[in-house]
């Protein structure tokens, strides 16, 4: 939601297109469609998978307290809504919209034959600020395209992390991820260079389009936590990666995001 609201500010500061009420609300319902169908999917999709691993046992389904065909009808209800939303916006992103739901759907199944399933992942998560600039504009444009690339590689990263807890789940149920496929400590070097990936992708718009000292300011704090997360983590100590996988990058996102409206506004007062 942040680098979606990102994409949808950037296309009315950058471009002559006006605020319009109407589409924030149809970019918001996206994001909401897009990620309840994407969790519902892979909670429906991983049911049986879920139920022997000791770290997801819990979840709804396997728990009993909501049936697979429940989650199915959701799942199915959520993309019916997020296509429908797009016709209301312009025909760019309606025509779109079939493959962002199959992208963000797809991601589910990876795991079953590549252990490049993050990236996947990224890929999905990656269609939000490109989605939400064409919204408001109905083109693409390079600036966005850094944004997607910086999601993209940041999630994957932060997506390893989270995978480094089911390595030894992953290699005996045979699922594919970074960590099972390359080890802790490999993984995490990864992870690095997939972030330091993402770091440059959020400097690059500097490049490209008009930004202040604020904008800079949330630059520097994304690239802080990103380090910090690869602080917490350690190939001899995993204990944290939930901090470092929810918390530290719920802050990352958030607080970039405000900065880049905070600049987006100082600029055009």
């Amino acid at each position: 939601m942040p680098f979606a609201m990102i994409g949808f500010f950037l296309g009315i500061t950058t471009t002559e297109n006006p605020f319009n009420w109407y589409v924030l609300a149809g970019v918001i319902l996206c994001m909401v469609f897009a990620r309840n169908a994407a969790m519902a999917f892979n909670r429906y999709l991983d049911r049986n998978i879920d139920a022997k691993n000791p770290r997801t046992v819990m979840r709804d389904i396997p728990a009993g307290k909501v049936s697979a065909n429940e989650a199915l009808l959701f799942v199915i209800i959520n993309c019916v809504l997020f296509i429908a939303t797009t016709l209301f916006i312009n025909p760019l992103c309606f025509y779109l919209s079939p493959v962002a739901i199959f992208v963000v759907l797809f991601y589910s199944y990876t795991k079953r034959f590549t252990a490049l399933c993050h990236l996947v992942l990224g890929l999905g998560l990656s269609l939000a600020p490109i989605g939400a600039y064409i919204a408001v504009t109905g083109y693409f444009n390079i600036v966005p395209l850094c944004y997607a690339l910086a999601v993209l590689f940041w999630v994957s990263g932060f997506d390893i992390i989270y995978a480094l807890q089911d390595q030894d789940f992953d290699r005996q149920q045979k699922l594919n991820s970074i960590p099972a496929a390359l080890g802790i400590k490999n993984a995490l070097r990864l992870s690095i260079l997939l972030h330091i990936l993402s770091a440059i992708c959020v400097i690059l718009p500097l490049f490209f389009a008009t930004f202040g000292w604020v904008y800079c300011i949330g630059i520097a704090f994304f690239c802080a936590m990103l380090i910090y997360q690869h602080l917490l983590v350690k190939p001899n100590d995993i204990s944290k990666v939930d901090r470092a996988f929810a918390t530290t990058n719920g802050y990352a996102s958030v607080v970039f995001a405000i900065c880049f409206l905070l600049d987006a506004y100082l600029r055009v007062k």
